[in-house]
């Protein structure tokens, strides 16, 4: 034949899709695959050593005309990407906060997967939404969360990809509760102000321009020698918008701030939040975890008077990359606020008002069936497990934190109540700077830095799933030799 159209004589038997047997040998290699590298991951450099460019040019510049043998992608997988890898789930990987991943959570992602459902509303698949809501009713008991976020009050949760998202969805909503839902019809006016901690995640500044706020109506209030939030400092704040004609309409804490794990008095922020008709959101990304542990619940104290409140199993409670926990103590407003509802959408169950469409809950129409990797991750582990490891992971943190405080060359840099310790050599912002570069360069560990009081400052998260006293002994090790020789034992 010939033209513009390819030959199809003989391909027209051939399906070209991979076959259940064939599917049984590539993910019996794959799980393989997974398994090697788990035990293995520690031996891999931890920080990637290529430069930029390296995996884009080791591929070829144009597509695979024809399918290509599952073997060789394997190899490629070996080959080309691996060098490109910051092994997240290495046991030294100790920057920013964890990111963390586990056998059960890991297969029950690949059961979401092969079940291949889109769980946009009840009905397109009911096991979707009612499992992901029992399992984060078990979360709100698990954690001590106040009953206002359970699905048998007013109010309940919802799984989302990032806290990001959860933040902007509780912006949307507290900007809909203070101006009666005309923003979502005309926009904003200019008037509404928000504010959070000058220590906070830069997600709440990228809400505020994404829902129209603007970034000028963001006020960032000032922090205590902790870092923590100054409530009176968010107090003046609000009154002077007022008196200058602005709306005050929500002020976000953090509980474990991503640059020292601060810790802003919920409390305090909450009563301010009530006496001026503020909504009230919760960051707790990353230390939300540490409330499996009764004795760590101080942390949340105040968490009662929240609106909103979000954390990341996919940070510090094994559950693998995406899985954001997001609550509210009043749906409707939440709903009411994101809800549209096409007629192709219309069904018996949403029109009855009986069911969770959690499409309503979030930004996007569709959602993957994220509820059956926490749900496998709490059947396998239990409360039990999960508490094990991290008041594990606390004592590790301590027991560094005490050499550092030993080593007169160093100084710690901020309190450290969980699982971060903030610390610098006492020299330049230079020394400390080649100091991290040193030590991730040599691929032994990895360690991030942020800037406290001014000063360049190294962290050391311990949070990962594999990460053991030998690990964080070895990174201690490495730190002092790479900063000299001179040791006060």
């Amino acid at each position: 034949m010939t033209g513009l159209y390819p030959d199809t004589r003989n391909i027209m038997n051939k399906s070209f899709h991979m076959s259940p047997d064939e599917f049984r040998k590539n993910a019996e290699a794959v799980v393989e695959w997974i398994a090697r590298y788990q035990e293995n991951v520690s031996k891999f450099p931890v920080l990637s050593q290529i430069e930029p460019g390296e995996v884009y040019a080791a591929f070829p510049e144009h597509p695979p005309q024809r399918g290509e043998p599952f073997e060789q992608v394997l190899r490629d997988l070996d080959e080309k990407v691996m060098p490109g890898i910051t092994h997240w789930q290495s046991p030294n990987f100790y920057a920013y906060f964890p990111s963390n991943n586990s056998g059960p959570s890991i297969l029950g992602d690949l059961l979401s997967s092969g079940i291949g459902v889109q769980g946009m509303l009840w009905a397109t698949s009911p096991a979707c939404t009612e499992l992901e809501t029992r399992v984060l009713d078990w979360l709100v008991e698990m954690l001590g969360l106040p009953s206002t976020f359970l699905s048998s009050g007013s109010g309940g949760g919802v799984i989302q990809d990032t806290a990001s998202s959860a933040t902007l969805c509780a912006l949307l909503a507290a900007r809909e509760r203070a101006t009666n839902f005309a923003s979502n019809e005309v926009g904003c006016d200019g008037t509404l102000v928000a504010y959070t901690s000058c220590h906070a995640h830069s997600s709440l500044e990228k809400a505020v321009k994404i829902a129209g706020i603007g970034k000028k109506n963001l006020r960032l209030v000032d922090v205590d020698e902790a870092f923590a939030m100054r409530p009176e400092a968010l107090e003046r704040m609000v009154e002077a918008d007022r008196r200058a004609g602005k709306k005050p309409f929500l002020v976000m804490a953090t509980v474990g701030t991503t640059s020292s794990n601060a810790l802003d008095p919920l409390g305090a922020i909450g009563g301010i939040a009530r006496k001026h008709g503020l909504w009230f959101h919760v960051d707790s990304a990353m230390a939300g975890t540490a409330a499996l542990c009764p004795e760590l619940r101080w942390t949340q104290k105040g968490v009662e008077q929240a609106d909103s409140y979000v954390f990341n199993p996919h940070k510090w409670m094994f559950t693998n990359f995406d899985c954001s926990v997001f609550y509210v103590a009043d749906r409707k407003m939440l709903i009411e606020t994101l809800s549209v509802l096409p007629e192709y959408l219309k069904n018996q169950a949403t029109m009855a008002g009986a069911v969770f469409d959690y499409r309503d809950w979030h930004i996007p129409l569709g959602r993957r069936f994220r509820a059956l990797k926490l749900w496998l991750l709490l059947r396998h582990y239990g409360v039990e497990g999960l508490q094990h490891h991290i008041r594990r992971h606390v004592e590790l943190a301590q027991e560094f934190l005490q050499w550092v405080k030993a080593d007169e060359r160093f100084e710690v840099m901020a309190p450290a109540p969980l699982n971060l310790v903030c610390f610098r050599l006492k020299g330049s912002d230079e020394e400390n700077q080649a100091l991290m570069e040193r030590l991730n360069q040599s691929g032994k560990i990895y360690l991030s830095h942020t800037k406290l009081n001014g000063k360049f400052t190294l962290r050391l998260c311990v949070g990962q799933a594999q990460t053991e006293r030998e690990h964080v002994g070895a990174a201690w090790e490495l730190i002092r030799s790479e900063s000299g020789n001179r040791v006060i034992e």
